[in-house]
């Protein structure tokens, strides 16, 4: 099933802005400070339709931060972030630009879906109860609508025998399944990730991966956080490498992970290669593979 396929059309402004072939998210000039730190210096990023889009560089590089003003959590100091040709966060009143109103902040970002390192489901909840209840109290959809539609996206992720099923006894790739099903019930045209298996045991990592490898088949526009290389150079379109809250490198994942000829990048990537190898021969032997 193709579950992106099956998604309804946009709201008329959305689909004239992709006719026009414009990018679903367009970032100008981002900057986002804590206090004293400039956490992004002047970020420029653009996402066009279906593109899948991965995000890598060192803890503390502005990797979550950009993500997250992406998804309006946190409120960016300077720039523009534009969602489907709309200025996301701000408006502009008598040449002034002021903050806009939150119901307007959750129109823009109405078809944006983000997945957390950590799954944030209700435990009181079953598997479907999660996935149904912004169905019902955001969307307020009928009952019996809003129980399709969740299983449905329960299917999609391979957890239709889950559906009953609490937090507590799902295996924490389950759990981040059920979490990606929850966004995708809302119907979103983007899709951000934030370093979503990151608090996955390594042998639950993969079948995380393989919903969200899918989902990129499927045609879903994804901007992914990740440290998970190997998805990276297989799925995304392409690689941007963020290191002291700028984009220092980007290009298709060929280019970055085997030509990269930027000092900071070779050694990020080295250090990961190096926490990473496997030992041909033995332990005492020095080649990695």
């Amino acid at each position: 099933m193709n579950a992106i396929a099956d998604m309804p059309s946009s709201a008329s402004n959305a689909a004239a802005h992709a006719q026009r072939g414009a990018p679903l998210i367009d970032v100008r000039d981002l900057r986002k400070r804590f206090g004293e730190v400039e956490v992004l210096r002047g970020v420029d990023l653009q996402i066009a339709r279906s593109e899948v889009v991965c995000i890598i560089g060192p803890s503390g590089s502005g990797k979550s931060t950009l993500l997250r003003c992406l998804a309006a959590l946190e409120t960016y100091d300077q720039g523009d972030v534009r969602i489907e040709g709309e200025l996301l966060g701000y408006s502009e009143r008598n040449g002034k630009r002021v903050r806009a109103s939150q119901g307007e902040i959750n129109r823009v970002r109405r078809n944006v879906g983000m997945v957390f390192q950590q799954f944030n489901l209700w435990p009181h909840m079953t598997a479907l109860g999660n996935v149904m209840e912004a169905l019902l109290r955001v969307q307020r959809l009928p009952h019996a609508e809003a129980r399709r539609r969740a299983n449905e996206m329960l299917e999609t992720v391979g957890l239709s025998h889950k559906g009953d099923a609490y937090p507590a006894k799902l295996s924490g790739g389950q759990q981040q399944r059920v979490a990606i099903a929850r966004a995708l019930a809302m119907e979103p045209h983007i899709m951000l990730f934030d370093e979503p298996t990151s608090a996955l045991d390594p042998e639950l990592v993969g079948e995380v991966l393989q919903v969200m490898k899918q989902l990129a088949r499927d045609g879903m526009t994804m901007a992914v956080v990740t440290h998970e290389m190997g998805f990276a150079a297989q799925v995304a379109d392409k690689v941007m490498f963020i290191d002291e809250g700028r984009i220092a490198v980007q290009g298709k994942p060929r280019e970055v992970f085997h030509d990269a000829g930027q000092p900071r990048l070779r050694q990020f990537l080295q250090n990961y290669f190096d926490r990473n190898a496997f030992w041909a021969r033995g332990p005492d032997d020095e080649a990695p593979l």
